[in-house]
């Protein structure tokens, strides 16, 4: 048998495949264009306080919040239609955060809309994703289209480095050329093939047969902050060290996670959900005795080594919610519910991902960040055993498969 080369594999794309990896290119590079460059706007511009930059979090997370509604409320968009109209939200939102945040409350209500279309594309990008893999291959497929959008971070993080550096970039160049990325991937997402949309009976309900699900999404959400938030302190404050740490720790993360990512998508449709879920929890609550106690045992330089093994580790381990995502599918009584699944499953995040942050807080001022990871380990105990009660029902005979496009992998 012929060995399948990259350039045979790439012509034989579908044109409907080829489209979403474009634009899930784009999606990717536009967002690291902002990524990069947000914060030191946000300092440059508006000399925030720590009230006012806290509050930021607050617009930027709420979207994820009410993703489930305004999902709803644009059924008839259908996923492809709805993925075009969270680009262009996205995109008119960086824009007027660039050049029209003429104060500060400006800016909140601009951050809102452009965060309003990341959260939005979210569900839409997973669902479609999984729409186009082959049968049998979703984990494999979402793990292509992970390390492509790595990749396009990492093209992003370096464009934003050559402007500011040699180009005499601003903000309003790295936000407009972003906008105008953002723009692309929509007009990309609507050359794809609308599918037929119908009301969804399930959007606004949570259904009891998903429990463990909606369970896992509750644990996701809690042990995120763990990452996004208190292991950036722990590097920056904890042992001093400067922001490119972070930054160089993020480039190399996403250098692993080209590999890493499709290697976990084959893993998950070799292994199965369960596995993969229970391996991630177990290496978390490690992952967590390093944040916390590494300073306690160690000398400083290798405690300092093993805290950033730890963050990339963690990193690495955010490429699990594939598995949650192949899950819903999996168990889904019907297609149609699976967009309006994976919505609830970002608005349960966030409503958990927002109370852990504060009670994190609140946690590390008064006992001390290594209690922060004490909790990080008890979040990371409870998902082994919810992990471990998942459960892929068979396929009955007389039950219709999803229809799967046909094409070469």
């Amino acid at each position: 048998m012929k060995p399948t080369t990259l350039h045979s594999r790439i012509t034989n794309l579908s044109r409907e495949l080829a489209l979403f990896i474009t634009a899930s290119f784009a999606v990717g590079m536009a967002a690291s264009l902002v990524d990069s460059t947000l914060n030191n706007f946000l300092n440059d511009t508006f000399s925030l306080n720590g009230f006012q930059r806290s509050f930021l979090e607050f617009p930027r997370e709420f979207p994820g919040v009410i993703v489930l509604f305004v999902s709803a409320a644009l059924w008839f968009l259908g996923s492809r239609r709805l993925g075009a109209f969270a680009m262009l939200l996205a995109a008119l939102g960086i824009f007027l955060i660039g050049f029209s945040s003429s104060s500060y409350g400006l800016m909140v209500v601009f951050l809102f809309i452009y965060s309003n279309g990341n959260h939005l594309f979210m569900p839409v990008a997973t669902t479609i994703g999984m729409e186009l893999a082959a049968d049998g291959r979703t984990g494999r497929r979402l793990g292509q289209l992970n390390a492509i959008r790595n990749l396009a971070t990492i093209a992003g993080s370096f464009l934003v480095f050559i402007g500011f550096k040699f180009l005499g970039f601003t903000y309003q160049h790295s936000f407009t050329i972003a906008a105008m990325v953002f723009t692309a991937a929509a007009v990309l997402m609507f050359l794809m093939k609308p599918e037929k949309s119908a009301p969804p009976k399930t959007f606004l309900k949570l259904r009891k047969e998903y429990t463990l699900f909606y369970a896992l999404a509750v644990l996701a959400g809690s042990r995120k902050q763990i990452f996004i938030t208190f292991a950036p302190w722990v590097i920056v404050t904890i042992f001093n060290k400067p922001t490119q740490t972070i930054a160089t720790l993020v480039t190399i993360g996403g250098v692993i996670g080209i590999l890493f990512q499709p290697f976990l998508g084959k893993a998950i449709d070799r292994y199965g959900e369960r596995l993969i879920l229970s391996a991630e929890a177990l290496v978390l609550i490690f992952v967590c005795l390093g944040y916390g106690f590494s300073r306690s045992v160690f000398a400083e330089n290798v405690a300092f080594l093993i805290v950033c093994v730890c963050y990339l580790l963690d990193q690495m381990l955010f490429s699990v919610s594939m598995a949650r995502s192949t899950y819903i599918k999996k168990i889904a009584l019907d297609p149609s519910d699976i967009q309006p699944a994976l919505s609830a499953s970002i608005s349960i995040d966030h409503v958990f991902s927002i109370s852990v942050a504060l009670l994190g807080g609140v946690i590390w001022n008064n006992f001390g960040f290594q209690y922060v990871f004490l909790l990080g380990m008890l979040i990371a105990m409870v998902n082994f055993m919810v992990a471990r009660r998942i459960v892929i029902p068979k396929p009955s005979i007389t039950e219709k498969p999803i229809p799967q496009p046909i094409e070469r992998d």
